[in-house]
C-alpha cells in the first residue's frame, strides 16, 4: 500500500468522477478550529447546535409544556463550549438539500464504530449535533486525522510533499438493505475477490443468487469503475439494488487498514488463486458469503462502546491491568478483614 493509493481513495479525489453512479453527497472543507475540536479530549457540543436541536424538539413534540430543569453543576469545572456558526450554517443547508437526513464521514472513514452512541444505533443525522456527537466518539475518525498513511510502505513522517485537505462529507441518507452490500478487491487491475459486506448475518438468497451477483459486479467493475479509477490496487464497496442495477458506495486502499471481511489479507496479497464459498473453483473473482446460519462471524463493531480497560482485561492484551486489578482485589479484602477485626474487638462481652 502506497501513499498515492490512499490519497486516490480519499472521497474528494474520486467523487466527481463517479457522482452519476453513487449517492448524492456534499463536501464541506473543515475549518482548522473544527479539526482542533475533534482532536480535543472530551465531548462538548457547541451551544448553538444544542439550542437549535432543543427548539426543534420543543416545536414538534412539546408544544404548550413548560420545563424548568437546572443542569448547572456548581461543584465541577465548566468546559468551554466551542462555536462554529458559519460551519454549522453550511451543515444545516446541506442537510436540507439532502432531504433532511444524511450520514457523515471524513475523507476516508465514517464513524461506524460510534453508532452505539446514537439514538437509533445508525449513522442517520438530522442536525449538526448528531454529526458532532458521532465524529467526536469515533476512533475511525481519529485515525483519519492522525494516521491516514499508517502502514504505507513509502510514507515517511519527514515528507513535506503530502498535504491532506480534510472535508466533512454529508451523504444523502438511504435505507440500504445490508444483504445487498458487497466489498470488492482489485489487484493489478484485476477483480480478485468479492465478499459479503456484513458477514455477521446469514442471508439465504445470496448463496442462491451467487452467479448473478458476481456477473453484475464484474460488468459494473470493468465498464464503470476500472476505466476511471487511477490505481491498480484498491477495494470498493457496491450496493446491488436489483439485477443489473448497482450503486457505488466507496473506495478503500488495498491493504490491512481495510477490513478483509471473509478473506485474509495474506490470501488477497499472496495467493495465486482463491476458493469461493460452496465450490472448489479457483476462477477470479473469488466470491465468499455466509453459506449457512452457523457460519456467521462476530460483528467488527461488537466491542465498540465498551470501555477499553474491560476489553484489555477480557482478552488479556494488557497483563499489567490484570495485575493491578488483582492487587486492588487483595487490598479490598485486607481492608474488609481489618474492619471485621476492629468490630470484633469493639463488641463488649457479657
Amino acid at each position: 500500500m502506497k501513499v498515492d493509493e490512499v490519497l486516490q481513495c480519499s472521497f474528494p479525489s474520486w467523487y466527481n468522477k463517479f457522482k452519476d453512479i453513487t449517492i448524492k453527497s456534499y463536501m464541506i472543507p473543515l475549518p482548522q478550529e473544527f479539526i482542533d475540536y475533534l482532536h480535543a479530549d472530551g465531548i462538548v457540543l457547541p451551544a448553538e447546535s444544542i439550542t437549535a436541536s432543543a427548539q426543534e424538539s420543543n416545536d414538534d413534540n412539546m408544544e404548550g409544556e413548560e420545563i424548568d430543569v437546572d443542569w448547572d453543576d456548581d461543584d465541577g469545572p465548566i468546559a468551554e463550549e466551542p462555536s462554529f456558526p458559519e460551519f454549522e450554517t453550511t451543515i444545516k443547508n446541506k442537510i436540507k438539500s439532502c432531504g433532511g437526513k444524511v450520514f457523515p464521514k471524513l475523507n476516508w472513514s465514517s464513524p461506524q464504530d460510534a453508532t452505539w452512541i446514537s439514538f437509533d444505533k445508525t449513522l442517520k443525522c438530522t442536525c449538526p449535533s448528531d454529526i458532532y456527537l458521532l465524529l467526536k466518539s469515533s476512533e475511525f475518525i481519529t485515525h483519519d486525522l492522525t494516521q491516514p498513511f499508517y502502514k504505507c510502505e513509502d510514507y515517511d513522517e519527514d515528507r513535506s510533499d503530502i498535504t491532506v485537505k480534510y472535508h466533512l462529507i454529508l451523504r444523502q441518507w438511504q435505507d440500504l438493505n445490508p444483504a445487498a452490500e458487497f466489498r470488492c478487491y482489485v489487484r493489478n487491475n484485476q477483480l480478485l475477490a468479492i465478499s459479503q459486506r456484513h458477514h455477521s448475518i446469514y442471508y439465504e438468497h445470496i448463496v442462491d443468487q451467487r452467479e448473478d451477483i458476481v456477473a453484475d459486479i464484474k460488468s459494473f467493475f470493468y465498464h464503470m469503475v476500472s476505466p476511471k479509477f487511477p490505481c491498480t490496487n484498491y477495494s470498493f464497496d457496491v450496493y446491488r439494488r436489483d439485477k443489473g442495477k448497482l450503486l457505488l458506495i466507496d473506495f478503500n486502499p488495498f491493504g490491512s487498514v481495510t477490513d478483509s471481511l471473509m478473506f485474509t489479507w495474506k490470501e488477497l496479497e499472496e495467493a495465486e488463486s482463491l476458493e469461493s464459498t460452496g465450490t472448489d473453483s479457483a476462477d477470479f473473482p473469488a466470491f465468499r458469503c455466509v453459506a449457512r446460519p452457523e457460519g456467521v462471524q462476530p460483528s467488527p463493531y461488537a466491542t465498540c462502546g465498551v470501555p477499553r480497560d474491560i476489553i484489555d482485561l477480557a482478552t488479556g492484551q494488557d497483563p499489567y491491568k490484570l495485575m493491578d486489578l488483582l492487587k486492588l482485589k487483595v487490598q479490598n479484602q485486607n481492608e474488609e478483614s481489618s474492619d471485621d477485626d476492629e468490630d470484633t474487638i469493639a463488641t463488649p462481652t457479657t
